[in-house]
């Protein structure tokens, strides 16, 4: 009791300082509790950014696959922002571990005065020998093939991005997931699954099935590769069928410290890939009906580092809907150097456009510069 005592002390003066400054480091804790070995670290980063977007999209922090406004609205409006900024903490103890992590995205505040912001979770989520149960990135993601951008997450439009609780075992190369289920564009009340005190009426009523995720990873000299596919039964609106959709993914080392990074999507994975673009049951306009949408969506980005520290990235994502007819795209290229240890700032130019069928070609330019501390 007297060893619980002090490790509680210790982790609470430990916390206490990381809060008053958080240049200290990462590891909090780092030793023996009892009879198990016990492990606290800390990390994030902080990330200030000035953005400027010019053109016929509605500005936004950063883009997305969505339709900002529903219209074409003429803009040119400059923000800043540190929503990016995060902050995460990792407990081990002895073979059981767990990883929490917060951003700034939570909404609240405004702009006339404090500027406030609220707490987002991001992730919660526990592990233990080759499981992982909790808030996770999707296993249909493949994180690696994401490129090193300003913009908050690159060519969203392009790429599967989707986080939410899982249940994930691992075996070699092969990791194995269910899922929560979650289908948009039914007319269904979009209640979160948390909710407590959620009744009948509000809940979702159908939703019975976890999605399933199947993935395959490949390390080798050639690069890094992932397989991916996700496996969803949609019962939602009148509309009951089994919709599938996968993912192929790289990352391919080039000269030097260079390399070349890809992902294409394909079939029906709804709100899995180039997020906020479409839901995953849409109305079709020629027979009124509900149906479930396909989606084909791909990036690719090229990274060239000019000195050890300085380098460029290059990308291009985008995305098509087959019912609905949705194009939208996004590229940009940025310069990025890191002037001190853990500290990056950079420069990127890109543009967002929509593309869909029955509008007129819209788009919108971006400038932002960025500063990032690492800790």
């Amino acid at each position: 009791m007297k060893t619980n005592n002090k490790y509680t002390l210790r982790l609470s003066a430990c916390a206490l300082a990381l809060i008053l400054n958080p240049s200290y480091g990462i590891e909090l804790f780092n030793g023996k509790v009892g009879n198990e070995h016990v492990k606290v670290s800390v990390g994030g980063y902080a990330k200030v950014d000035v953005r400027h977007v010019e053109g016929d999209i509605a500005y936004q922090d950063y883009w997305i696959g969505n339709f900002p406004g529903g219209e074409a609205i003429e803009t040119s409006h400059t923000g800043f922002n540190v929503g990016e900024s995060r902050l995460n903490m990792g407990v081990s103890i002895g073979e059981v571990s767990t990883f929490i992590e917060v951003d700034m995205y939570g909404g609240g505040g405004n702009e006339a005065v404090s500027n406030s912001t609220n707490l987002r979770l991001r992730h919660f989520f526990i592990t233990y020998k080759n499981w992982s149960a909790g808030q996770n990135w999707s296993t249909f993601m493949p994180l690696h093939v994401i490129p090193e951008s300003l913009d908050f997450g690159g060519p969203h439009v392009g790429e599967v991005f989707a986080r939410q609780v899982q249940v994930r075992y691992t075996s070699g190369n092969w990791q194995f997931a269910i899922e929560s289920p979650e289908t948009i564009g039914d007319g269904d009340t979009d209640a979160p699954a948390n909710a407590v005190g959620l009744t009948g009426v509000a809940a979702d009523p159908d939703e019975s099935t976890p999605d399933f995720v199947v993935r395959y990873n490949l390390d080798s000299q050639y690069g890094q590769y992932a397989f991916g596919s996700v496996i969803r039964l949609v019962d939602q609106g009148g509309v009951e069928e089994v919709t599938a959709a996968v993912n192929i993914a790289g990352k391919i080392p080039l000269f030097a410290k260079d390399d070349l990074r890809f992902q294409l999507t394909a079939g029906k994975p709804g709100r899995y890939a180039a997020a906020g673009m479409t839901a995953d049951v849409v109305e079709d306009p020629a027979t009124q009906t509900l149906e479930t949408e396909s989606t084909l969506a791909y990036t690719v980005a090229y990274r060239h580092f000019w000195t050890e520290t300085l380098r460029s990235t290059v990308f291009y994502g985008a995305a098509k809907t087959d019912i609905l007819g949705r194009k939208r795209s996004h590229w940009a290229v940025n310069v990025i150097d890191t002037v001190a240890p853990r500290l990056d700032v950079g420069l990127e130019f890109g543009a967002y456009s929509i593309n869909d069928d029955n509008i007129d070609s819209i788009d919108s330019n971006y400038i932002q510069a960025s500063a990032k501390f690492a800790f």
